[in-house]
């Protein structure tokens, strides 16, 4: 463990089109660090890889999952990943392996680049399944709310938060 932190901690969620799983890993992870009281140590963002989403709001199936579980949704607009993301970032969050790739491709990271899945590696499989596609909105938040929860975690041991 390392001493106590004195800068913020910044963490971005990255999916494909940042209005699906992204946004409700950013949502829900923001609320764990304010439950936590540590709004004042980690920023947390989300972002796509892909640009074909930028400035909308997040899916109503996420909307409708995070207003189910009471989880605010202020300020979530859909961004494209820029390259200073890779430069503050000092947590990169993939929700699958397609993004992962994509983010590499990128160029030089300074953070840490992690796929969201292996924090729930019980669950068997790597990718954080799209429900823009599947429909499936209450499963990803099943696995954003756990994942999120062991991410927290993580971060509070590794910087003595």
């Amino acid at each position: 463990m390392t001493e106590r932190t004195s800068f913020v901690i910044r963490v971005v969620f990255v999916c494909l089109g940042n209005i699906c799983r992204s946004p409700m890993a950013e949502a829900v992870f923001r609320h764990l660090v304010h439950q936590h009281r540590l709004d004042d140590q980690i920023v947390v963002d989300s972002a796509g890889t892909a640009h074909w989403h930028v400035g909308e709001p997040p899916h109503p199936g996420t909307l409708r999952e995070l207003t189910v579980h009471g989880i605010g949704t202020d300020n979530l607009v859909a961004r494209q990943l820029a390259r200073r993301d890779l430069e503050s970032a000092d947590y990169l969050i993939a929700m699958d392996r397609e993004n992962y790739a994509a983010i590499q491709r990128l160029g030089t990271i300074k953070g840490r680049l992690q796929l969201f899945m292996d924090l729930l590696p019980e669950e068997g499989f790597h990718d954080v399944p799209d429900p823009y596609y599947e429909g499936n909105f209450d499963e990803v938040y099943r696995l954003v709310e756990t994942g999120a929860r062991r991410l927290i975690d993580q971060i509070r041991q590794e910087h003595g938060l």
